[in-house]
């Protein structure tokens, strides 16, 4: 049996009261000042938080991705169209359209 989800407004019911039970409790919040960053030298720029250089750590696998690529569009097999029939006016001696009729090119 699948639990019913939560709403947003039991979500939010629960997290209201997980912070009024943490500041019952002695639990205390700090004012950050707006605009402050978390970062060591805010003014430079940012810093990469991956180590090595990924370009030299891979192993080209072009078979392998051809494989995945293949699987993910399966090759159709297409029949031959039958062309499509349309439809022709038939014009009396005058050039004045008399009927239509259904032709096949």
């Amino acid at each position: 049996m699948i639990k019913p989800t939560k709403t947003r407004r039991q979500l939010h019911q629960e997290l209201e009261e997980q912070i009024q039970e943490f500041l019952q409790q002695g639990g205390q919040v700090n004012e950050v000042p707006r605009g402050l960053s978390g970062r060591v030298d805010a003014n430079g720029p940012l810093i990469s938080i991956f180590d090595g250089t990924s370009q030299e750590d891979r192993t080209p696998l072009p078979e392998v991705v051809a494989a995945i690529e293949a699987r993910k569009k399966p090759q159709l097999i297409t029949k031959p169209k039958k062309p499509r029939p349309r439809k022709k006016v038939i014009l009396d001696d005058f050039g004045q359209p008399l009927r239509w009729e259904w032709v096949e090119d």
